[in-house]
């Protein structure tokens, strides 16, 4: 069996209230995703991208529908019980990188296991940073580094815990081609050697062809599941 979690969605609904009324971001998505496979989002700039991978990474609920995680249907729980499983089976990567001013690198990077309450494990933190080119930058604090510099810490995070199931949100946004090409290799990497299922946002198509699948959304609604 693998050890990645399989993704479920049945009837899923988004909506959000707004000044000029409901906007459905996500609207009526039937999708599943194989444990250990890994799949490309794609589709235009507010089509419901980064919404789906927020239901699916338990975020927040669905206005309507069933989002399940390896057989658990976790739009029935509650929050609390929504960030246990984000803590302990989801690795997230923001386009936001959302790291801790205040910590290193190689700190932001070690606080996810601390989340989780793992011991230290320093060799595996160095490791991460160096296979991103970031060895020498593993004690600078996040005002030092370069938005591409800040983005590939965030990668590190993510992957650290040895995650069930990775949800990256544009992962190479903001950084050039070469780097580009690194940063996909080594989610590819960890999702193959860790059996770990894989759902990535993108608008670029060469990260899109390094995935299993493709599926592509457009006003909420999957053109192809």
């Amino acid at each position: 069996m693998s050890w990645g979690l399989g993704v479920r969605l049945d009837g899923v609904v988004k909506h959000y209230r707004t000044g000029a009324g409901a906007v459905r971001a996500v609207d009526g998505i039937d999708l599943e995703v194989e444990p250990g496979s890994s799949v490309a989002v794609m589709g235009p700039s507010g089509c419901g991208k980064s919404t789906l991978l927020g239901l699916i990474g338990g975020l927040e609920p669905p206005t309507v529908g069933a989002v399940t995680l390896g057989g658990e249907r976790i739009s029935a729980l509650g929050e609390a019980d929504r960030a246990r499983i984000r803590r302990e089976r989801i690795g997230f990567l923001f386009q936001s990188h959302d790291l801790l001013p205040f910590l290193t690198a190689a700190e932001n990077v070690g606080f996810q296991l601390a989340l989780r309450g793992a011991g230290e494990d320093p060799d595996r933190v160095d490791g991460l940073l160096a296979g991103l080119g970031l060895a020498e930058h593993a004690d600078k604090l996040p005002d030092q580094l370069s938005g591409g510099q800040r983005q590939r810490v965030g990668i590190a995070r993510a992957l650290v815990h040895r995650p069930r199931l990775i949800l990256a949100d544009e992962p190479t946004g903001e950084l050039d081609a070469a780097a580009s090409g690194a940063v996909v290799e080594l989610l590819v990497a960890a999702q193959r050697d860790a059996g770990a299922t894989l759902v990535v946002v993108t608008h670029d198509r060469e990260v899109a062809r390094r995935l299993e699948r493709t599926v592509r959304l457009r006003d909420g609604r999957l053109e192809d599941a």
